[in-house]
């Protein structure tokens, strides 16, 4: 009889790394999209960039992405286990749902509130995540965490009497944000020319170093060579679906939600016996109706759209 290997069990016993799938969505896809359309790699578009200050223009139409984001992303980041990945994906998404016409079409073609608005979700999931930390002595993201064993080996116990027991570490805590805010200010600004720089590369030399680093992360993850071949597999398929114009974010948020969704949908419905309370709890039920909305809302704006422009025609 043939035994497994024991890689093999190993990946079966611990599932997809998460580093792994994003890498297989993301990173090497790209390199693929590089190599199957040279032309794509020999633009030179890095180098006619000559001006890299936000003009008023630019300032006006990524005010209000900042200022929604910044919210949302504080939002989720007070949320225990959500993370910045999800705020970027959901950023990105519900910006490029809310914009109007040609503006929706300008994402991921370099749109000015496309690269706003992840950023500024990612940012603001970093302060929010620090929430159920220090009040509740839940970690709200892997950094949040590692402070979380720091904060326990200094024998300092974050919870509702934190501001109580040590305010000077609360309060520190606070402070440092603001002067890290400062500090990045200071050295990314004069930095900036110089990181553009990396644009001016040409593309088809990066390929090779893409495809290293992505293939060092996936077996580095797990210690694993059969992430590799996961890897892989994953990467064609992303590129498959990339060329079809589907979106990959959704399939990484699910990968990150989906375990947590089901997990917590077998505990209520142990709980309650049942499926009752999906209607019983008026908060689960308003999270319920947004959820239909937003699943429903993209497709009728499609037809909707298409509609006016098929009796636009016919007027013509």
């Amino acid at each position: 009889m043939r035994r497994a290997s024991p890689w093999a069990c190993r990946t079966c016993q611990s599932g997809f790394s998460f580093v792994t799938l994003a890498m297989a969505l993301f990173a090497l896809p790209e390199a693929l999209y590089l190599v199957l359309d040279p032309k794509r790699g020999q633009t030179g578009e890095g180098s006619a960039i000559k001006e890299l200050r936000v003009t008023k223009e630019e300032a006006k139409k990524i005010a209000p992405v900042i200022g929604r984001q910044s919210i949302q992303g504080f939002l989720i980041g007070v949320m225990p286990g959500a993370g910045a990945t999800i705020a970027s994906f959901l950023g990105y998404a519900v910006e490029r749902n809310i914009a109007k016409g040609e503006e929706q079409d300008e994402f991921g073609k370099g749109s000015i509130k496309g690269l706003a608005a992840p950023e500024t979700a990612n940012n603001a999931v970093c302060t929010g995540s620090f929430v159920p930390l220090l009040t509740l002595g839940i970690p709200g993201s892997g950094t949040t965490a590692i402070l979380l064993g720091a904060l326990i080996a200094l024998n300092v116990n974050p919870g509702p009497r934190l501001m109580v027991d040590n305010p000077s570490v609360f309060w520190a805590v606070i402070i440092s944000m603001y002067i890290g805010n400062v500090v990045l200010l200071i050295l990314n600004l004069p930095l900036i020319p110089y990181i553009a720089k990396l644009l001016t590369v040409p593309r088809n030399y990066l390929i090779p170093f893409i495809l290293f680093f992505t293939m060092v992360g996936a077996y580095i993850g797990q210690n694993n060579a059969t992430e590799l071949l996961i890897l892989v597999g994953l990467g064609v398929f992303a590129t498959v679906l990339r060329f079809a114009d589907y979106p990959l974010a959704p399939l990484l948020i699910g990968f990150i939600l989906g375990g947590m969704m089901e997990n917590n949908f077998a505990r209520a419905v142990n709980l309650t016996d049942g499926l009752d309370f999906m209607y019983q709890r008026p908060m689960t039920l308003a999270l319920l109706i947004i959820g239909l909305l937003l699943i429903f809302l993209p497709a009728y704006r499609r037809r909707r759209a298409k509609a006016l422009k098929d009796g636009v025609a016919q007027g013509d």
